[in-house]
């Protein structure tokens, strides 16, 4: 790995350890900001290392090749009082590199990149897990045709779901004292807390409350035909 790489790696790590001193969530959001900039950079590095590796005679043709970003959204998890495991599918993953596969953890989130695998760049970000983890202890390892992300709980317990927007989904929706009011229905109550979820959630709140209103209006559609 190239003296630059390591440069990175370095600078990563001494963001990481400031996000992990910060208390303001301004300061937080800049230095994780920072930290996947920084990221980026090193992932791209890491690609023009394994072409050189391959055919270094050919670092500067080949270094332009297009390689097609793809956001993982599927993975199967499972766990214990003192860790959270997410499995990822990948065909192929552990016949690249070791430094091909990188993760980055803070206490609420993590970052998993993939590189160059079948001329593609894979990436997986959580950015609210259900509750805090060790982001030191926590881990990725590479199986055959698999990647698993191991979350390292700071508080030993059960989670009830993998992301807190999924928690607070699950809560909405059961919640036992709708506002019963002239002016609003549970129905409406239910609808103006999604909606306030949805304007100020990021990408993924967006994706999960979408995916629910459209499993709903399914549901709706298919009972219009009973008038009973």
């Amino acid at each position: 790995m190239s003296t630059k790489a390591d440069e990175l790696k370095l600078d990563i790590e001494e963001f990481n350890n400031l996000l992990r001193q910060a208390n303001r969530q301004k300061s937080k959001d800049v230095l994780s900001l920072e930290i996947r900039k920084l990221q980026t950079e090193l992932t791209k590095l890491i690609e023009e290392n394994k072409i050189s590796q391959i055919n270094p005679t050919n670092v500067v043709s080949n270094s332009s090749q297009k390689y097609y970003e793809v956001k993982l959204n599927n993975y199967g998890w499972d766990q214990t009082t003192t860790t959270m495991k997410l499995y990822v599918t990948l065909k192929d993953v552990h016949q690249l590199p070791k430094e091909a596969v990188t993760c980055n953890f803070t206490e609420k989130s993590f970052d998993l990149h993939v590189l160059g695998l079948n001329n593609k760049n894979y990436s997986l970000t959580i950015n609210n897990l259900c509750e805090d983890i060790d982001s030191d202890k926590s881990n990725v390892k590479i199986k055959v045709d698999m990647v698993i992300i191991s979350l390292v709980k700071k508080v030993a317990k059960y989670w009830s779901h993998v992301t807190s927007v999924e928690k607070r989904i699950k809560e909405s929706k059961t919640s036992s004292v709708p506002d019963m009011s002239e002016d609003n229905d549970p129905g409406t109550s239910l609808m103006n807390l999604m909606k306030k979820m949805y304007q100020e959630g990021d990408d993924e709140i967006k994706k999960t409350i979408a995916k629910a209103w459209t499993e709903t209006q399914e549901k709706k559609a298919a009972g219009l035909t009973d008038y009973s």
